[in-house]
C-alpha cells in the first residue's frame, strides 16, 4: 500500500535507481564457469583471465593476447583494414559484418603482424572469438595466409593462436578453401627450415583444427581447452557410443599425442621465449653441421 501524502512517482523513482545498480553490479561482477564463484571483472584481467579460484582460463581478445606474447612497444600490424564481403549474397551476412566490426573494432576474426619476444623476431596471427564465433572466412584466411607467407620471406618463425567455431557458413566454399591455401603456405614455410607453432585455445573447433591449428611443428594448448572438429553431441549420435567424460579436452588430447603440451597462460611467454631460442640454435648447429661437411 502507498503511504499518504508521499508523491507516487517516488517509488518508480526508487525502483529505476535500484535497477540501475543492479545492472551496474552485474556488469562488474559475474560467475566462473569453472567453479561457480563470483568474479569480479576488474580483478580478473589484471589476473590475464585466470580464475583466482579454480584456473579457469576465460577468452582473452586478440589485442590482449598479442600484449601478452610481444615485446612492449614492438607490434606492427599487417593487413588490418581486410574486410570480408558477402559474394554470395547470405541474407543479413552484411549487417552482422557492421555489428561485428563496431562492437570489437576488428575489420574481422583475426589480428596478424610481426614484432618481438625477449627481442627475437616472428609473425603472430591471433584468431578473436568476439568476431563471429571466430569462424573461418575468405578473409581470415587470407590474412593467416599472408602473414604465413611474409614470415617466410623475412625468414622468421609463426606463430598461430587459434579460437573458432569452425568455418564460416555464410561464405560456403570460399571458406572451405582457406584450409587448403593456408596449409599450403605452411608446406612452403616448413621448406625453408622455419618452424610454425600453434596455441590452441578454447574452442577451437571445425575446419580450423583440421587445417592449420594441426600443423604447427610444436602445437602447445591452454588448461581445459575444447578441441575437435565436430562436437562431442554430433559424435556421439553419429556412432552410438558414449565419450569419455574429458573427450576434446586439451589435456584428452595430449594424452593421445595430439598436443605436444598444456601450458598455463601465465607461463605462456616464457615457454614461446625458449621455443624460438631452442629452434633458432638449433638451425644455426644444423647449418654449421652443413659447412662442415
Amino acid at each position: 500500500m502507498p503511504i499518504f501524502g508521499k508523491p507516487k512517482f517516488a517509488s518508480i523513482s526508487t525502483s529505476k535507481t535500484k535497477s540501475k545498480t543492479d545492472k551496474k553490479a552485474s556488469k562488474d561482477w559475474f560467475k566462473c564457469k569453472g567453479c561457480s564463484s563470483m568474479l569480479e571483472r576488474k580483478a580478473l584481467v589484471e589476473l590475464l583471465n585466470i580464475c583466482p579460484k579454480c584456473e579457469y582460463h576465460f577468452p582473452m581478445t586478440a589485442h590482449d593476447r598479442i600484449e601478452l606474447l610481444m615485446d612492449k612497444k614492438s607490434f606492427k600490424e599487417i593487413d588490418k583494414d581486410l574486410c570480408s564481403k558477402n559474394v554470395l549474397g547470405f541474407e543479413g551476412y552484411d549487417e552482422t559484418l557492421e555489428a561485428k566490426k563496431k562492437s570489437t573494432e576488428l575489420s574481422d576474426a583475426v589480428v596478424c603482424g610481426f614484432g618481438t619476444i625477449d627481442k627475437q623476431a616472428y609473425g603472430i596471427a591471433v584468431m578473436d572469438f568476439r568476431f563471429m564465433g571466430a569462424s573461418m572466412g575468405s578473409v581470415v584466411g587470407e590474412k593467416i595466409t599472408r602473414l604465413i607467407e611474409e614470415s617466410t620471406k623475412r625468414n622468421v618463425p609463426a606463430l598461430l593462436v587459434t579460437a573458432s567455431g569452425g568455418a564460416r557458413m555464410q561464405e560456403g566454399s570460399l571458406s572451405l578453401m582457406q584450409m587448403a591455401k593456408s596449409s599450403a603456405a605452411l608446406a612452403r614455410h616448413s621448406e625453408k627450415g622455419l618452424p610454425m607453432f600453434c596455441l590452441l585455445t578454447h574452442p577451437t573447433y571445425g575446419g580450423v583444427t583440421a587445417s592449420y591449428a594441426s600443423l604447427g611443428d610444436v602445437i602447445i594448448a591452454e588448461p581445459k581447452a575444447m578441441i575437435g572438429f565436430a562436437g562431442a553431441r554430433v559424435i556421439e549420435a553419429t556412432i552410438k557410443a558414449e565419450l569419455p567424460d574429458d573427450f576434446q579436452t586439451s589435456e584428452f588430447l595430449e594424452k593421445h599425442g595430439l598436443v605436444d603440451r598444456i601450458i598455463d597462460r601465465r607461463e605462456l611467454r616464457k615457454e614461446f621465449s625458449l621455443l624460438l631460442e631452442f629452434f633458432k640454435n638449433a638451425g644455426t648447429k644444423e647449418k654449421s653441421t652443413a659447412a662442415e661437411a
